[in-house]
């Protein structure tokens, strides 16, 4: 599926509409996807990863309120840098899995069920892309954050973490993926699958680059093998993720940088 124009809020499911926020880029894609949730009747919203601090952005995502709650899938800026802006023009607070991003609210924890806007939302903990990601799982639909992508691949900060993440993911049938970068996706199951059928297929392309270059091979040695067919600019978050990957390989805790 195709983007909107930015700033334009457009329908996805029943309860869910995300507006594109404009700053696209390698890691962001096509930009931010700012989720507004509303259940059917509901006056008041959830605004699910305001973004950047970008006015114009965040202006446009208050005037869909009455805005009730702010949620957060991770701390990186382009999904949270915002949110103080948002809660400090509209009263809602914040939530999210770190307690230091929250706002007049208590963190979110695994198997909470939030209730708000006339909806129920199951909090899931899904680490990997960082320690503090979740998902959010609605009646037709999950909210994944960057843990699944709307095209692509994510970057990895832990495997171990990462691949449990994908198993859980694969375990829920029937649901829409509603991603933070990229345009939904019909079946988280079948994304999950697939993801996970990629990244065995880079383990074992890691495992072929040492076997090569020697089992002490650095990350950035690793990535020049493996991402050799990849535009050079990707090649610094591509290393993040090969770091991951040898600490999984070499018995760490997968919780390399990035």
């Amino acid at each position: 599926m195709v983007h909107p124009a930015y700033g334009v809020l457009r329908e996805v499911t029943p309860t869910a509409s995300v507006m594109l926020e404009d700053n696209p880029g390698n890691m962001t894609l096509d930009g931010t996807n700012t989720w507004i949730l509303r259940g059917p009747g509901a006056e008041e919203c959830v605004v699910v990863d305001p973004g950047y601090e970008d006015i114009p952005h965040l202006t446009r995502v208050a005037d869909c309120g009455p805005i009730s709650l702010i949620l957060v899938t991770h701390h990186h800026p382009d999904h949270v840098e915002g949110a103080p802006w948002l809660a400090e023009r509209t009263g809602a607070p914040i939530r999210a899995f770190d307690r230091a991003l929250c706002r007049d609210a208590e963190p979110l924890a695994h198997g909470d069920v939030v209730t708000a806007a006339g909806l129920e939302m199951t909090v899931l903990h899904t680490p990997g892309h960082t320690d503090d990601s979740i998902c959010l799982q609605l009646a037709d639909a999950v909210l994944t954050g960057d843990s699944i992508l709307g095209r692509g691949t994510t970057v990895i900060s832990a495997l171990g973490h990462y691949l449990d993440t994908l198993r859980l993911l694969q375990a829920i049938p029937g649901m829409i993926v509603l991603p933070g970068h990229g345009a939904e996706l019909p079946d988280l199951a079948s994304v999950a699958k697939e993801y996970l059928s990629h990244r065995e297929q880079r383990l074992d392309q890691v495992r072929a680059a040492l076997r090569q270059l020697g089992e002490d091979a650095t990350p950035r040695a690793v990535v020049e093998v493996v991402y050799a067919d990849v535009d050079e600019s990707l090649w610094g978050p591509a290393e993040w993720s090969v770091r991951a990957q040898l600490d999984y390989l070499r018995g760490g805790t997968g919780t390399g940088g990035g």
